[in-house]
């Protein structure tokens, strides 16, 4: 089945179709659609806030199944009012891939050449105005992982970070590793969700 997500993102779409592929879904963008550009206001203060936010606002305009995404980052060590949560890419003034990069990989150099880190993500999809699910578990979250100081060479366009991204244990950046255990619970989770809530779908239809 195709399932519309609220994004125009090229690497979401990727990362999601991974996640889910296995199942059966094949996950279409606003671009594949030819949706018209939306400028929608992320005002909440957590990813699921986010993610509800974005997933209303396409569902008013397009009246059709959809998801859309949020993620907040969360830094081991570093103080709550510099924590970036929601606003990976600043507030205010919107960082580029180049700027995201540059400042992660500053802030790295100050905390000693590497920092601990974790993404937390939240869903939310609707299927109609009476079936709206949400979700932010643990399991749809990254393990830890290294930001470095020393960017890899290799980019990751609309995932900037990827390119400071270090597996714990082996002291790999991600881009060298064959697989992304990062992204392996993340892989069952996302995968759950969704096998879960599309049921409802077709217990309604």
């Amino acid at each position: 089945m195709k399932l519309l997500y609220g994004t125009t993102n090229k690497s979401k779409i990727t990362f999601m179709q991974k996640r889910v592929s296995h199942r059966g879904i094949e996950i279409v963008s606003l671009t594949d659609i030819r949706a018209p550009q939306m400028h929608i206001e992320e005002n909440g203060n957590s990813p699921l806030d986010n993610a509800k936010i974005k997933a209303l606002a396409y569902y008013k305009a397009l009246k059709t199944p959809l998801f859309s995404c949020d993620s907040g980052l969360y830094i081991e060590g570093l103080d709550e009012a510099r924590q970036p949560g929601i606003n990976v890419r600043g507030i205010g003034d919107y960082m580029s891939d180049d700027d995201a990069i540059a400042h992660y990989s500053a802030l790295a150099k100050e905390m000693g050449g590497k920092m601990t880190a974790r993404y937390k993500n939240a869903i939310c999809l609707i299927l109609d105005e009476g079936q709206i699910f949400e979700y932010m578990g643990e399991d749809i979250a990254s393990a830890p992982f290294y930001l470095v100081s020393t960017p890899h060479k290799k980019r990751n366009i609309g995932f900037p970070l990827d390119s400071l991204s270090v597996h714990i244990e082996s002291g790999e950046y991600y881009f060298d590793r064959e697989y992304s255990e990062k992204y392996e619970e993340i892989d069952n989770g996302f995968a759950k969700f969704f096998s879960e809530k599309l049921k409802l779908e077709r217990k309604f239809a």
